[in-house]
């Protein structure tokens, strides 16, 4: 093997990113430049993410970050061995403009083009930042995902389980939005939580009383919704420290249904290794609380730092230059997929449409 250094495209939701890694065999992965566009203010009039807003502005910004990238590099296209590039899952507009313009860099360099799963970039990023063997676990916990992974190679991975139906950060966000609470939810429904008793206002625990890893967070979600109608009825509206107790009491449920799920996944795959990744592993409570499960188990426990827990295209290139060793670089039909579940063998969690499986 020899060493890679590749540009690293990222366009999947509403961060458009830009970044270069290098790996030398037998050394550490470098991140010679990370560029992260967000685009929280286009979107904080909605109360989410607009897809046709997002895509517009991933086509105006990609080009710009690309270039900072390479400026922080100190490197030309030239200088490249590869550009990876998220192919899917996701908001297709923005993926599609991620695609475009990788397929047009590359036609335009001759270097080779590698289309990455964006559930691989954060299930790799372990190996980015800590250089873990395989196998290990990770837990995918995002805005838009949910579920443990068993790690095997650069390119397999095995679902024990997932979410049915919202994923966490899906249901932070629209716990967010019915207490009045702005976006993204996930970091003010915790320093609201920072405030407030969890024990107050009893949520149901969804599926703990179901064998197996599957999660549910839509009923969680709505039971928040009632208890929160149930006090504005109550007391004639709702007071800030109500909307704290129910934050505490959301927060804490998440985590213990994320916790004893973890345990279960961990238990039934004897791994030595547990991972977490996605945006909402960057929230204090669960965090502590799934490090202390592996520390009870004896298992290493792996958190990236915050800037590439949520999405970065460092971690886009890094899973490009695995995967390019494996299997080499795709050719210039490469498409934009909204839908690619990184688990071929198993079954959809949340069946099948044109556009293909949903998870």
């Amino acid at each position: 093997m020899h060493s890679l250094t590749l540009l690293g495209i990222e366009s999947s939701c509403d961060d458009t990113a830009a970044a270069v890694v290098r790996h030398v065999p037998g050394a550490a992965p470098q991140i010679l430049a990370s560029v992260v566009e967000g685009q929280t203010a286009l979107h904080a009039a909605f109360g989410g993410v607009v897809p046709e807003i997002a895509a517009r502005a991933h086509a105006e910004r990609i080009d710009h970050c690309i270039e900072v990238a390479l400026a922080q590099a100190g490197l030309s296209l030239a200088a490249l061995d590869g550009i990876a590039v998220t192919a899917g899952p996701g908001l297709i507009g923005g993926v599609l403009s991620g695609v475009m313009c990788a397929k047009g860099l590359a036609a335009a360099t001759g270097l080779p083009l590698i289309g990455v799963n964006h559930l691989a970039g954060h299930a790799l990023t372990p190996r980015l930042t800590d250089m873990v063997e395989f196998p290990y676990i990770m837990l995918l916990v995002s805005g838009g995902h949910c579920q443990f992974l068993r790690v095997d190679g650069p390119a397999d991975f095995t679902r024990l389980g997932g979410s049915i139906d919202d994923a966490p950060g899906e249901a932070f966000d629209k716990v967010a939005k019915i207490l009045g609470l702005p976006q993204p939810g996930g970091p003010a429904v915790q320093a609201e939580a920072a405030q407030g008793d969890a024990r107050r206002i009893p949520l149901p625990r969804p599926l703990l009383d179901r064998p197996g890893c599957d999660m549910s967070f839509s009923g969680l979600k709505t039971a928040v919704l009632r208890a929160r109608d149930g006090l504005m009825a109550g007391l004639g509206g709702l007071r800030q420290q109500d909307r704290a107790d129910l934050c505490a009491g959301f927060q804490r449920a998440v985590a213990d249904v994320l916790t004893e799920k973890s345990r279960r996944a961990l238990l039934d795959s004897g791994v030595a290794h547990f991972a977490v990744a996605g945006g909402v592993a960057a929230n204090t409570e669960i965090r502590s609380r799934l490090l202390a499960l592996c520390e009870r188990l004896g298992v290493s426990f792996l958190a990236p730092p915050l800037a590439l827990c949520t999405d970065n295209a460092a971690m886009i290139a890094w899973a490009g230059i695995e995967q390019f060793r494996q299997r080499g670089a795709d050719d210039l039909t490469l498409s934009a997929r909204p839908r690619w579940p990184l688990d071929q063998k198993s079954p959809a969690l949340l069946g099948s449409g044109k556009k293909g499986a949903k998870a």
